[in-house]
């Protein structure tokens, strides 16, 4: 069964090379790096090549020759994403136009005073929704749910270049402690993040469809938040030309105690999303537990 191994690819020297280009030449000029950056993942990266191949090949139905364009633009389009996450939190945000897609939901789920549960996935560029809040002066505390897999050294770096961020993290852990976090941070009625699309060893998952093919998600974020009687929101921030982006807000309709329900809802919202912005997913690993099946036969 393949999952998540929770690292990030790149090193502090990638990063520390596209810092520098966006402060000495500027986002647009920095993006032009992003092609010797995709060749060298398109060349080098057999296992991810593989996985974002299939995705585009069988779970898209493009075909052969296009797919193999597609992984390209998708290491290159991953790359404009950080580069805009960095240059954002950098202080540029003025660089950027922002699209407002659903913000009375948002509106309507604070005025509830019950907190809520965000559900997005790794597609687009999430990551910088905070400062979408700021543009439509909606004051209130996010908490994303995440593991603390992440290259640390890429992390401390990050965070000495750029503005601190004003989300919260809440780390999973073994002895489920984070459960009893995120009840007392919707009592404040504060948000709650999760991404719904990836799931690690260990960690009960649920079956869905994605794109006509069974895969595995992570339980815990559709168990937590067909549970807790508060407002559940798909979130999306994509990326669309010419340095704008698009916020998407869609309303869960949801019974109680109803998971399966959830995660349904949520996996037909990421197809919509997948439909409009084919590269933007960002999922590098074999999703759908179908390439090692594939090699043995």
């Amino acid at each position: 069964m393949s999952q998540w191994d929770g690292k990030s690819k790149g090193t502090v020297l990638g990063y520390k090379i596209f810092v520098f280009f966006i402060k000495k030449v500027g986002i647009q000029s920095a993006y032009f790096i992003l092609y010797f950056v995709a060749s060298y993942y398109f060349v080098f990266l057999k296992k991810s090549n593989k996985a974002i191949f299939y995705y585009f090949r069988e779970r898209l139905g493009y075909s052969y020759f296009k797919s193999k364009r597609m992984v390209f633009w998708s290491y290159y389009t991953f790359g404009q994403v950080i580069l805009d996450k960095i240059s954002i939190s950098a202080g540029l945000r003025n660089k950027f136009t922002y699209e407002f897609d659903g913000v009375e939901i948002l509106k309507k789920l604070l005025a509830e005073k019950k907190g809520g549960i965000l559900i997005s996935a790794h597609m687009g560029n999430f990551e910088i929704a905070e400062h979408f809040f700021g543009e439509i002066d909606i004051d209130f505390q996010i908490n994303l749910v995440t593991t603390d897999l992440e290259h640390s050294a890429i992390k401390k770096y990050l965070e000495k270049i750029t503005q601190k961020p004003s989300v919260k993290f809440i780390l999973i852990k073994e002895d489920m402690s984070h459960v009893f976090e995120i009840s007392a941070a919707l009592g404040r009625n504060e948000l709650i993040c999760f991404t719904g699309d990836r799931y690690f060893e260990g960690v009960k998952s649920l079956p869905e469809k994605l794109l006509g093919q069974e895969a595995q998600f992570p339980a815990g974020p559709f168990l937590i938040a067909s549970r807790l009687k508060v407002p559940v929101v798909f979130v999306y921030v994509m990326k669309e030309p010419n340095l704008h982006y698009h916020l998407y807000t869609r309303e869960a309709q949801i019974k109680h105690r109803d998971e399966k329900g959830l995660l349904k809802a949520y996996t037909e919202s990421v197809e919509s999303m997948l439909q409009k912005y084919p590269l933007q997913w960002f999922n590098y690993f074999d999703f759908w537990d179908q390439l090692e099946n594939q090699a043995k036969k």
